[in-house]
Parts: structure tokens; sequence; C-alpha cells
């Protein structure tokens, strides 16, 4: 009875463990690895186990980084089921298919700099296509929050809600072998408190082993009064330069909770009047998704929704879909607030915009979520002088600003509190702290054993964790 650890260990992306017994194989999530464009191909074209050989499949959240890669199984004879909350379900409707055609466009697009001599190295192609994700689609089994399902011989599966995004959950596995239970608990990726539209992260009783992310371990994020001030003179002063402001945004949850922020700065009379773009085909999706689930808002957001009220649209906002549109905007020269996927500047429409505005010193790219080492986001947030845009280099002469208090992740008192939460509520042994940077980790581990919890291993990938040896 184990756990080896396959991606997100010691990074933030890729997550995928890999829970095992006598007579019962589970992977928790699938994701993407998004890192140095070589290593990052290489990975997720060649996944780390059978496919053939998983029971089942259990998705913490919609999130590329760990539901990307689930349409690779449809590739690697896959016979099991994926089990997920029902908005994560219809997420990942949507956000796969959208992987699936970003891939392709963005192959095509660096095709034809190849083809052109413009940069350098073979032809690519995408790692999957739209049939590999209706494939893994039809695989894919709702189950609600507090609801208790055997998803395998000996592996029973209950959900309890992360707070972290539109569905997310944290993963209860009840797990029996000869006669010995444990409780094991992966922590997803967990949430904040007092945020606006989800409900707070609940804990889990009972727990044997917990699974922790721990993406910022080594900080504790400023209150979001504040970063709703930040916004506001990021904005402001972009604007009277006569600039644009560029929002790289994940589509799921941070491009809602952006445009919910710019609608109460709206209504206060606080922002200048100029438009603003979601310019996200994906993201309009998204919205739509989130519509269909009031059961994972939180009071004050119902409250909001039975008043009539939109929480997601601002007085000058747009929805953008069409492609020419997108064109345009990114052609104009006239100040705009422009949000677009991808989060981390690794695909999708915000790198035309980003190509467009990057050497003009009037404009300014918002940073609102965490950015994964080897990325163009974290390139940006390292402020670097050049940075390479489809294998091109560009000068970056714009402003960058880094607002992380918008994360969607709980900060390292956050996370302190639901481990010392778990562990007063259960006979907790070995915590793994995975989906975070080494520095961070060792940060967090650091403020566990502060307040007694010692049992804390940093797993690096395919490391393994016996769940029935005591800790010592």
């Amino acid at each position: 009875m184990d756990v080896t650890f396959l991606g997100a260990a010691r990074t933030v992306t890729g997550s995928m463990h890999l829970v095992r017994t006598r007579e019962a194989t589970v992977l928790l999530d699938c994701g993407l690895f998004q890192g140095p464009r070589r290593e990052a191909a290489q990975r997720n074209r060649e996944l780390p186990f059978d496919p053939a050989a998983l029971d089942a499949v259990v998705l913490s959240h919609a999130h590329i980084d760990h539901s990307g890669a689930l349409p690779m199984l449809a590739k690697g004879d896959f016979r099991g089921s994926i089990y997920t909350t029902p908005a994560t379900r219809d997420l990942a409707a949507v956000m796969l298919e959208d992987a699936a055609l970003i891939q392709a466009a963005d192959a095509r697009h660096v095709n034809k700099l190849v083809e052109a001599g413009e940069v350098p190295g073979d032809p690519v192609e995408p790692l999957y296509t739209t049939e590999d994700v209706v494939a893994i689609l039809r695989t894919m089994i709702s189950v609600p929050y507090h609801r208790a399902i055997d998803v395998a011989k000996g592996v029973k599966l209950t959900f309890l809600d992360a707070g972290h995004v539109l569905g997310s959950a944290i993963v209860v596995l009840d797990l029996e072998e000869d006669g010995v239970r444990k409780r094991l608990v992966f922590s997803g990726d967990l949430g904040r408190s007092g945020m606006p539209i989800l409900r707070d992260p609940e804990v889990p009783t009972g727990a044997d082993a917990l699974l922790l992310e721990s993406t910022y371990g080594d900080r504790v994020h400023p209150a979001r009064a504040a970063m709703d001030d930040a916004l506001r003179e990021t904005i402001a002063r972009t604007v009277a330069r006569g600039g644009k402001v560029i929002v790289p945004t994940f589509a799921l949850e941070r491009a809602q909770e952006i445009v919910l922020s710019l609608g109460v700065l709206a209504a206060a009379g606080k922002l200048p009047r100029v438009p603003i773009y979601v310019d996200s085909p994906l993201t309009v999706k998204v919205t739509e998704v989130f519509r269909m689930h009031p059961e994972c808002y939180d009071a004050e957001l119902r409250r909001r929704l039975e008043s009539g009220a939109s929480p997601f649209d601002a007085p000058g906002l747009r929805y953008v879909a069409d492609v020419e549109e997108s064109k345009a905007i990114t052609a104009s020269d006239a100040p705009a607030i422009v949000l677009a996927a991808s989060g981390m500047c690794e695909s999708g429409r915000v790198l035309h915009h980003l190509r467009a505005c990057l050497g003009d010193p009037r404009s300014t790219v918002a940073i609102v979520g965490f950015q994964a080492p080897h990325t163009l986001g974290r390139r940006l947030v390292e402020k670097r002088a050049q940075v390479r845009i489809f294998g091109v280099e560009h000068e970056r002469r714009c402003e960058v600003v880094v607002l992380n208090g918008f994360s969607a992740h709980a900060g390292q008192d956050e996370l302190v509190r639901f481990a010392s939460q778990v562990r007063a509520q259960g006979s907790l042994g070995p915590i793994a702290l995975v989906h975070g940077e080494l520095a961070a980790q060792k940060a967090l581990a650091e403020k566990l054993a502060e307040t007694g919890i010692t049992h804390v291993q940093i797993p690096s990938r395919g490391d393994r964790i016996d769940l029935t040896r005591a800790p010592s």
C-alpha cells in the first residue's frame, strides 16, 4: 500500500501520483508538465506508467497542470474510469478541447516559422487531438462532494470542497488491504479562506497520510483588498501614459476573479473609462460553466445572483471569441485592459498580445498567478530584458507588475493551519509536500515543524512512500 510521485514533485506542474495496493492501482491527477520546451515535450509524450494497468483515475480539478495529460490515456489502452466532481467534468470538457485546439494552432504557427527558416528545429505535432479528448471524456464519472463511492477493489473515494477553483476537490481515499485500513488525503490545490465566488476549503477527518500542495509554502498572501488597490493603481498609471494592461490569466477561476474585481472597482468609480477585453474563447466557455454550477458558490455570491447582479460582467467589458476581433485588439494602439490565456504565457492568444506590447514602455504586463520555472511567465516575473516568443527573441521594454495576492492557492499560514486541523481530527502520520518548488517546500516544512508536525517528506520524482510503515 504505497504512493509513487510521478509529477509535481519539487515542482508545480504535471501533477501525477500513483496509489497502489496489492489489488488496485489508482492515479491521482494526470497533468501536463510545463517547463523547458524539449523536456516538456518528452515528458508529456511519454507517460511514466502503463495506462492499461490503471483501475481508475481521480481528478482533483480541471486546471491543465492537473488534467491536461488525460487524453494521452486514450492513446494507451486505458480501460478504467475517471472520477471527478460534476463541475470539474463540465470544465474538463471545454478545457481539454481547448488544449487540443491550441496545440494544433501553435504547432501550425511554429511549423511555418521552421519552414521559413526563422527558427531552428524540426516540425512539431500536437500531443493529442479533439478525438482523443472525446474518447477520454466518455470515461468520466461525476461524483458530488461528500458521496463515498468504490472506485477499485479496496479503494473508496470521497470528495471534499478544496475552495481552489470551481469544482476543485480534496481527495479522500479509504484503502483496505489484507485487513489493514488507511485513509489517504490528497489536498489537490488548496484554496484560500474568505475569497469571493467559492466556499472555504473543508477539513477531512481521520487522515493517516496527507499529500499537501506547497505552491506558496514560503510566503503569506496580502489581503485581497490590497490587491484590488494594486490592480487599480497599475491600470491608472498605465492608461495615463497611453498603454495597454495585458493580464495573462488562467481561464478557470483567475479570469473570473479579475473580472469580479474590475466590476467592483468600476462600480466604485475607481477605473479609467477604457475597454476591457476578455480575449479567450475558453474563458467565455468556462464562465458559462460557472453559471451552471451555483452549488459551488459561497453565500455572498449566491446573494448577488439572487439580486439579479451578474458577477462576471463590468462596465465596458467585452468577451471576445472571434479571432479577427482579437487581431484588431492586438493591432490597436489605444489604451485597454486585456485578459487572455494562458496563465503562464506558454500558449494561446496572450502570446500575440505580449509580442505586440513587450517593446512598448507605455504598456504593462500584470502577472496575477504563479509562474513555473522556465515558462515565459517566469521570465517576465524575473524582468528579463530579452524573452523568446514562438522561438523569436523580443526586447522587453514594458513594465511588469506581479500581483500574487490574487492567487487561488493557500499561502503558508493557511497551509500550516490546514495541516494542523487535519492532524487534530485524525491519527496523521506522514505528510508529503507536493506541487511546490524546493525552497518553498523547505520553508513550509520548517513552519510545520514549529507546530510539532515533524513527519514531513519532500519527495523527488519517482520516490515512493509506504503507507503501512509508521513514520520514524
